[in-house]
């Protein structure tokens, strides 16, 4: 099973960015990038699309082996 984050994280090391380089180009905070790959905070729908296009991926694969979090 995979986490959101832990795509996220694999997703940006395969893009060579690091995470001050990633947060600079998605305009948050290098804090705010860890919180999503360490899955503390989920990324609202407006960013989830804007790391789509930073690191030109498709939703499919950014969520691979995700499961839903039953609350």
């Amino acid at each position: 099973m995979s986490t959101f984050g832990g795509n996220l994280k694999n997703l940006r090391k395969l893009n060579n960015m690091n995470q001050k380089e990633f947060a600079l180009k998605m305009n948050t905070t290098q804090q705010r990038v860890s919180e999503w790959e360490c899955d503390k905070v989920e990324p609202s729908l407006f960013n989830i699309i804007k790391i789509i296009a930073v690191l030109e991926t498709s939703f499919e694969e950014l969520t691979e082996g995700v499961l839903p979090n039953d609350k």
